[in-house]
């Protein structure tokens, strides 16, 4: 009987530490594509792959993609009541004289294009969603 009692034992532990690991934030990897795109001068569209983790941020996301992808960068700006501002992707910044900036979209597995309630430091992207980037004029 203790042999048994041993065996439920380490089963029940084992089962556990399994469970726990499976909804480790860290552990969890879904994918996410970025596109990029330029409605302003009409240059080809470019398609980047990443994965955020588990309740991940897209900001997260962006920096794993540039430290990973030499042909994808970005920078953003600290703005102290909004948080992060997406200011130039790929070399291609907004600007206020040509009334053009960086739209944040995002197109859901269904097929749905919405625009976030927020930008790129709290936006917390699904399993294959994709993030659009597209520079455009307001």
């Amino acid at each position: 009987r203790n042999s048994s009692s041993l065996d439920y034992l380490c089963y029940t532990i084992i089962c556990t530490l399994l469970t726990l690991a499976a909804f480790s934030p860290a552990s969890n990897q879904y994918p996410i594509n970025v596109l990029v795109m330029n409605n302003v001068q009409q240059t080809p569209n470019k398609t980047y792959s990443t994965y955020v983790v588990y309740r991940g941020i897209l900001l997260g996301a962006l920096k794993r993609l540039q430290d990973s992808d030499a042909d994808f960068e970005f920078t953003y700006t600290e703005d102290f009541n909004y948080g992060p501002y997406l200011h130039s992707v790929n070399g291609l910044a907004g600007n206020n004289i040509a009334q053009t900036y960086w739209e944040l979209l995002v197109k859901t597995t269904d097929g749905n294009i919405t625009r976030p309630d927020v930008g790129i430091g709290c936006y917390i992207p699904n399993a294959n969603d994709q993030i659009i980037l597209r520079y455009t004029t307001w």
